[in-house]
């Protein structure tokens, strides 16, 4: 019989034959195999051919060093196609001067990116996030190289993807040649979260502070929207959060709350201060207790050094993260996502400006409609009711011209303003706009009304 190699890692066995399998090698030489693989940035980046699709690891988690590396490469190169989901911190390669060489191909469109694809410098992909890795094992959208940070390899090895999961994982393991950035200020997370070292064609090492996400001012109408979201969740409800005004408001309104747990996409700062009161223990979860589950962080260095080993953070795929069968096991799941605008039938529009892309279609519809299979679940789509300083109505007669619908109005349950909250899920579309005129602000009532009455109301 050949020799096997076991391998336990968490809790899990592995098993493989190494005569007739390509094994990766012993845990005791992972160390001569990461030196065999150490590359300066420039030189791993050679690995990169024009023609050739590149992922980048999403979140606070792009590779800085290795992306400068890719655009110092740009004379010889043409035509790449840089794809990811959102990320913070600098993306040089859109700019315009690197348009032969580079084009980027957005699953979810960021700040850093927004201008070169509405410029049509690049892509946009209208995808959901649960369906993302799909794409890359299914050969629709197949990668040639992954550029990946991680935390340094632990004394067996293994390193971990930090601050995001996400898509990741599975894209490192889909890509042709992997090239891992190694970074000492990446926190080590928990969870499905490690590549070993063997994994990896080049390691790149670099120290450099993680970016932090800018998720602007909490305003009074953002606490007041929070006020009326709040109410809806009962103790011992399971949460989606997001980030942003709304939901570290939302956050901030629930520490008389009692025995909540946490099941997202993602989450920033605002998460601990409910951990650290026990407002959220995760006790009474019905999948995963005792266990916040997420796919990636996006915050300031105080979150990422509270996830740093913190063993209550379970990191996980987002092709289960959010997955609505998944969401669903969980009772009580309360789902809280923004819009930029809804329609007085429901549908809600929160990825373009009418037909030019702002952001993505993300896990949005994932988490609405886990929440609405959840027993006791609540959906919330939240918005402030106006844009533009008080100028625009974002409740509004009919989506602008173009507009993505990123929830269908047959999806969509509970609707919150700073005007109150209603719930639209079996209510016929002339009710449907008279619930949505009540939290629409005074200001636009008449206008939206007059206009009502010729589509719904009568």
């Amino acid at each position: 019989m050949a020799d096997k190699l076991v391998v336990a890692e968490c809790g899990v066995i592995a098993e493989a034959d190494c005569q007739d399998a390509d094994c990766s090698p012993p845990m005791q030489d992972w160390l001569t195999e990461y030196n065999r693989r150490l590359r300066p940035a420039h030189d791993a980046l050679d690995a990169v051919r024009s023609d050739q699709r590149v992922y980048v690891h999403m979140g606070a988690a792009a590779p800085l060093a290795l992306l400068d590396a890719l655009c110092g490469h740009a004379a010889r190169l043409r035509n790449v196609e840089v794809l990811h989901c959102i990320t913070i911190g600098p993306a040089p390669y859109t700019d315009a001067g690197y348009a032969e060489s580079f084009r980027h191909n957005a699953l979810f469109v960021s700040a850093n990116t927004r201008n070169a694809v509405q410029e049509g410098r690049a892509d946009f992909i209208p995808v959901f996030l649960h369906e993302i890795e799909d794409l890359f094992t299914s050969g629709v959208l197949p990668l040639d190289v992954a550029l990946i940070q991680c935390a340094p390899p632990d004394r067996h090895g293994w390193m971990s993807l930090g601050t995001g999961v996400d898509i990741s994982l599975t894209a490192a393991r889909a890509a042709r040649t992997l090239i891992v950035e190694v970074n000492p200020e990446m926190p080590r997370t928990c969870g499905d979260s490690m590549l070993h070292v063997s994994e990896a064609a080049f390691i790149v090492e670099a120290s450099h502070p993680l970016p932090v996400f800018d998720q602007g001012e909490v305003t009074d109408v953002h606490r007041a929207i929070a006020r009326h979201v709040s109410a809806l969740i009962p103790d011992r409800a399971t949460l989606q959060i997001g980030v942003g005004g709304i939901p570290e408001a939302v956050l901030a309104s629930l520490k008389d709350h009692k025995g909540l747990g946490i099941h997202t996409e993602m989450f920033s700062d605002g998460l601990i201060p409910l951990i650290e009161c026990g407002a959220v223990d995760n006790a009474h979860k019905t999948l995963h207790p005792h266990k916040v589950v997420t796919s990636f962080v996006l915050g300031t260095k105080t979150v990422y050094d509270y996830i740093h080993d913190n063993p209550v953070f379970e990191f996980l795929p987002n092709r289960y993260t959010n997955s609505p069968q998944v969401i669903a096991q969980n009772d009580r799941m309360v789902a809280v996502n923004a819009a930029l605008e809804v329609d007085l039938s429901g549908q809600v529009c929160s990825d373009s400006i009418g037909p030019v892309p702002f952001s993505g279609v993300g896990g949005q519809a994932d988490f609405i409609r886990g929440a609405a299979h959840s027993k006791g679940g609540v959906p919330v789509i939240a918005l402030p009711s106006t844009a533009k300083g008080g100028k625009l109505s974002r409740i509004v007669p009919t989506l602008k011209p173009g507009a993505g619908v990123v929830t269908s109005r047959a999806d969509v349950h509970w609707v919150a303003t700073e005007f109150g909250a209603v719930n639209l899920h079996g209510r016929n579309v002339r009710q449907r706009a008279e619930a949505l005129i009540s939290i629409a602000h005074p200001d636009f009532r008449t206008e939206l009304e007059q206009i009502g009455a010729t589509l719904f109301v009568r």
